[in-house]
C-alpha cells in the first residue's frame, strides 16, 4: 500500500516533530478556507498562463514535427452505455418476513415536527453470541415525556434478533437491552477484550454502554464506565477504535446540535403552504464531538478537549461541528488511525492523529472540508474504502437533496483529496436523492468495491412544495466498472440488474451489510424511519470465487479493529480494513470479504495489525470459499 513508510521500516514510535501533523491547527480552519480559495484562484491563473506559454511554444516549433495525429476519443455517453451493458445480474430479494425480522421503528412524532423524530435510526450486524454468524440489533425511538396518554406507545426499545443460519429470532426480552429512549445510533466492539462484543447506543438526552455478559445477556454499565451523558446532549454516530494503539478500544461519539423542544419551537422551520416542518440544522447551535479513552480497567475518560477535537467558530467562539457520521481510517498511511467527520451544513472535519494523544484538524488542507466550490453541504453518512487499482482512498459522504453524493479520492503522491463524484459516475445520478446510509462493499464478488446509498427525505410532505422530491426514496447501487476491465468509475445499477426489492421506496436511514446466511456474498439491511426495516438477501449466482477473514488481536485489540488486510491474486490486489463503522448510525460485520472473480488461487495475503506488526500468511494455509481465522503473532 502506498505510504506505509513508517510501518515498512518497522517503527512503533512517534515520528520526528517535523513530520507530525501540527496540533492546534483546528482554530485556523476558517482562515484556511479563505486562503484555500485564494490559492485555488492563483493556481487557476498559473495554469492559464502556462497553457498560453505552451501554445506559443508549440506554434513556433513547426519545423521537425511529424504529421498530425488524431486521437480517437470515445464519447462519454457511449462509454457509459457500454459499461452499463456489462453490469452483472445479481438479485437482492426482500426476505424481511421470511427471515422472521418483525420490527417497526417508532420516532415518537405527535405532529410537532421536532427534528430528532426524522433523523433516526441505525442498525447493526454483529455476532453477539459468538456462534460465527451475524445477528441484528435495531436502534429505536420512544414517546416524548410530554406526549399525551393517547400518543404514547409502550415497549419501544432496541430490538435484538439472533441469527440461526439466515432466520432470525427476537431475543430482546431478558437481554438487558430493554430500555426506552429516543435512540439514534449504535457502535459495537469488545472494549475489554473478553471475547464478547459490547454495545454502545446513542440518542437524544441519553447514551448507554452495555457490557456483553454472555448467554444472551447485556448489563448497563454506563455510569460505572464513566459514560453518563448530559441530559440535553444529542449523540448520533459513534465508533470504537484504538486511536493510541494501546490494545484497548476507545470510543468516539458524534454530537449533532444543541437541541431542546424550546429551541426547536424557536427555530420554527416552515414550508409555504404546510407550516411547521422538519428542516436542516442551520439555525441550531453546534455541539462538540467526544473522544473517550479506554483506561484498560473498564472506564472511559473524556479527553475531547485535550485531544484537540473541540473546534470553535472563530467569530462566535461556539462549537462549529454538527456531526452525524464518522469514518475512522488511517487516511495518511502512517499506521495511526485518523477520524473523518461528516458535518451537516458546516464544513467536514479531518482529525489527523498526531501520535501523542492529540489530533490536528486538517479538513481544509486535505480538501475534504468543502464541496468543489468551497461550500458546506448537508452531510449525513460517511464511509471510506480503497476502490481503485492504485489503492487510492475514497471517502463517500451522503448529502442533502439536490447536493449529490460526495466521493473524495486521494490524489497521486499527495495527502490531498478531490471530489470526483461526477468524474466517477455517481454525481449526476445521486443529485435528487437525500442520502443517509452509504457504504462500499463488493456485492458481485468480482474483487472491486461497489457503492450503495440508502435514501429518504426528512419532511413527509415535501412533495407538496417540491414535485421532484418524495419522502420515500429508492436506494441506489453503483457498480464499479473496473470489474469489467474498464478504466474506472461507477455506473448506476437498474432494477433489471438487481431486482425490484432493492429499489423499493422507503424513508431510508441507517444500513449495514453482512454474509448473514454463510454463502459468501454480502446481504444488506436498510433501516427505515418510523417504519419497518428491509432485509435483502443477496442471491448472486455468478460463480465468482471468494475468501473471508476473521482477525483476532493479541497485542492489538481483540476485534482487530483498524487492521488492514492485503490480498493479491493474478493481475489484481485489494485492501480491506477491519472496521464495523460504516455509513449512517450503523455497524456492519467484522469479518472481511474479498471477491476474487474467476481467480482460482491467491498469491499473497498480508495483515497489517493495529499494533504495527506485519504478518504474511502462506497462500497454502488459506481456504477459498471459506471463513479463515487469523491470529496476531505475539511478538
Amino acid at each position: 500500500m502506498p505510504g506505509w513508510k513508517w510501518i515498512r521500516q518497522g517503527l512503533n514510535m512517534a515520528p520526528p516533530e517535523s513530520s507530525r501533523p501540527r496540533a492546534g491547527a483546528a482554530d485556523e480552519t476558517a482562515d484556511d478556507a479563505i486562503i484555500g480559495k485564494a490559492l485555488r484562484w492563483s493556481l487557476a491563473a498559473l495554469v492559464v498562463f502556462a497553457l498560453a506559454v505552451a501554445v506559443v511554444l508549440l506554434v513556433g516549433r513547426r519545423v521537425g514535427r511529424g504529421p498530425a495525429r488524431l486521437t480517437s476519443l470515445q464519447p462519454p455517453t457511449q462509454a457509459r452505455a457500454e459499461a452499463s451493458a456489462a453490469i452483472p445480474v445479481v438479485r437482492f430479494e426482500d426476505v424481511t418476513d421470511l427471515a422472521g425480522v418483525r420490527f417497526e421503528h417508532f420516532n415518537g412524532a405527535t405532529g410537532d415536527k421536532l427534528l430528532p423524530e426524522t433523523m433516526g435510526s441505525g442498525v447493526a450486524f454483529f455476532d453477539f453470541d459468538g456462534d460465527g454468524d451475524s445477528d441484528l440489533l435495531f436502534a429505536n425511538g420512544a414517546s416524548w415525556p410530554w406526549a399525551t396518554q393517547e400518543q404514547r406507545r409502550v415497549g419501544t426499545t432496541p430490538r435484538l434478533f439472533r441469527n440461526d443460519g439466515g432466520h432470525f429470532t427476537d431475543v430482546t426480552a431478558g437481554s438487558g437491552l430493554e430500555i426506552s429512549f429516543q435512540g439514534m445510533g449504535l457502535a459495537c466492539g469488545d472494549f475489554d477484550n473478553d471475547g464478547r462484543v459490547d454495545v454502545f447506543l446513542t440518542g437524544v438526552g441519553d447514551q448507554r454502554l452495555f457490557h456483553n455478559e454472555g448467554g444472551g445477556r447485556f448489563r448497563d454499565i454506563t455510569v460505572e464506565a464513566g459514560l453518563k451523558g448530559l441530559t440535553n446532549a444529542w449523540t448520533t454516530g459513534a465508533a470504537f477504535l484504538d486511536f493510541d494503539r494501546d490494545g484497548f478500544l476507545d470510543l468516539f461519539v458524534c454530537h449533532y446540535v444543541q437541541w431542546t423542544r424550546e429551541i426547536d419551537y424557536e427555530v420554527n422551520y416552515q414550508l409555504v403552504g404546510i407550516g411547521r416542518a422538519y428542516g436542516p440544522p442551520l439555525n441550531f447551535p453546534g455541539a462538540f464531538p467526544a473522544l473517550y479513552r479506554n483506561d484498560g480497567h473498564g472506564r472511559f475518560v473524556d479527553i475531547s478537549e485535550a485531544a484537540g477535537l473541540q473546534v470553535r467558530n472563530k467569530a462566535t467562539g461556539q462549537p462549529m461541528s454538527k456531526s452525524l457520521g464518522v469514518a475512522p481510517v488511517d487516511f495518511n498511511n502512517d499506521g495511526w488511525i485518523d477520524l473523518i467527520v461528516a458535518n451537516d451544513t458546516v464544513q467536514n472535519f479531518v482529525f489527523s492523529n498526531c501520535w501523542n494523544g492529540t489530533f490536528a484538524e486538517v479538513g481544509a488542507q486535505s480538501g475534504l472540508a468543502f464541496d468543489p466550490f468551497g461550500g458546506a453541504r448537508g452531510a449525513m453518512g460517511i464511509d471510506a474504502g480503497r476502490f481503485t487499482e492504485d489503492d487510492s482512498l475514497g471517502v463517500s459522504i451522503g448529502n442533502f437533496a439536490n447536493e449529490m453524493l460526495a466521493l473524495y479520492v486521494t490524489q497521486p503522491d499527495a495527502l490531498i483529496f478531490a471530489d470526483e463524484a461526477i468524474a466517477q459516475g455517481v454525481g449526476a445520478s445521486s443529485r435528487q436523492s437525500l442520502t443517509f446510509g452509504v457504504f462500499f462493499f463488493d456485492y458481485d464478488l468480482d474483487g472491486w468495491l461497489d457503492l450503495l446509498t440508502v435514501n429518504g427525505h426528512i419532511e413527509n410532505e415535501i412533495n407538496r412544495v417540491q414535485s421532484s422530491q418524495h419522502h420515500q426514496q429508492p436506494a441506489q447501487l453503483f457498480w464499479n466498472t473496473r470489474g469489467a476491465g474498464r478504466a474506472g468509475g461507477f455506473v448506476p445499477v437498474s432494477p433489471m440488474q438487481a431486482g425490484l426489492d432493492l429499489f423499493q421506496p422507503i424513508v431510508g436511514r441507517g444500513a449495514a451489510y453482512a454474509d448473514m446466511d454463510g454463502d459468501g456474498d454480502l446481504d444488506v439491511v436498510m433501516a427505515q424511519n418510523n417504519g419497518r426495516p428491509v432485509l435483502l438477501r443477496n442471491d448472486q449466482v455468478l460463480g465468482h470465487n471468494w475468501v473471508r477473514f476473521r482477525l483476532t488481536g493479541t497485542r492489538s485489540n481483540r476485534d482487530a479493529i483498524g487492521a488492514w488486510v492485503h490480498v493479491r491474486w493474478t493481475g489484481q490486489s485489494q485492501w480491506r480494513q477491519v472496521m464495523p463503522t460504516h455509513g449512517y448510525l450503523s455497524q456492519s460485520e467484522l469479518p472481511l470479504t474479498f471477491g476474487l472473480g474467476h481467480a482460482q488461487r491467491i498469491e499473497e495475503v498480508e495483515v497489517v495489525w493495529p499494533s504495527g506488526i506485519r504478518q504474511k500468511i502462506p497462500p497454502s494455509e488459506i481456504r477459498l470459499k471459506a471463513l479463515n481465522t487469523i491470529r496476531e503473532p505475539p511478538f
